[in-house]
């Protein structure tokens, strides 16, 4: 059922306006054109959707990557012409196409729990290996709501990656036009909080999800819209991600 829902997605998205009653694909279709999103971006992301449908695992970084230049990089780089950039666009797309990934490994390492509960490792098999960690050991922390000591090594591994890319991605908001970076840098900044949260949690994943409250999200979304206006009525915006 799924795949036949992607499938007739798929349809719609590459018809070339055969289905402008659709208001979903016809909102999608005029955005692309009007922004010169590549249609290469939506087949990397339907394809990873597609592969959520039958993959279970990966076995290391390189597969995991190809997963997520799908379901995390092509959203970025989506994203990118809409938000506007002070650079090329081909320039600031490391940046976008980082962020994005960061977003996900963040996910990985906080829906551990969740994801093992759908039959699903979305952390390299061949890493995990090398702290002495399997499927059946994780599913064995899933069942007791512990993190095993191997696990926390894992967990730290993959945590340090997850910063590394933070720290690359956002270097790449001062290529963003003025008036996007607030909202861009709100959301970095929450999501990396996320991470603050698992480490201060000793990486007990599997006993609760850590999450960012309310009243943080609000303040620093808060101030990134007021910047994010400030900075669209004073006219700072340079240069269009279309051009």
């Amino acid at each position: 059922m799924r795949a036949r829902r992607l499938q007739r997605l798929s349809e719609r998205l590459f018809s070339g306006g055969a289905h402008a009653d659709d208001p979903l694909v016809a909102a999608v279709t005029h955005t692309a054109r009007r922004y010169r999103i590549s249609s290469q971006l939506f087949a990397d992301f339907l394809a990873s959707m597609r592969m959520d449908l039958t993959v279970t695992d990966y076995p290391d970084r390189e597969a995991l990557n190809r997963y997520m230049r799908g379901s995390a990089e092509a959203i970025g780089l989506q994203v990118l012409p809409i938000l506007g950039t002070v650079t090329p666009v081909d320039e600031a797309a490391p940046y976008a196409a980082a962020l994005g990934r960061a977003f996900q490994l963040t996910n990985f390492l906080r829906d551990v729990d969740e994801d093992l509960a759908r039959g699903r490792v979305y952390l390299p098999a061949d890493e995990l290996a090398a702290d002495g960690v399997d499927r059946e050991l994780l599913m064995w922390c899933h069942e007791h709501r512990r993190t095993d000591p191997r696990v926390r090594r894992a967990l730290i591994a993959q945590h340090h990656i997850a910063r590394q890319t933070y720290r690359f991605a956002t270097a790449g908001i001062a290529v963003l036009q003025h008036r996007s970076r607030p909202c861009v840098a709100a959301a970095a900044a929450l999501y990396s909080e996320i991470l603050d949260c698992i480490e201060k949690s000793d990486f007990a994943v599997f006993d609760h999800r850590a999450t960012v409250g309310t009243a943080r999200r609000l303040r620093v979304g808060a101030v990134g819209l007021i910047r994010s206006w400030r900075a669209r009525n004073s006219g700072r915006g340079i240069r269009s991600g279309a051009a």
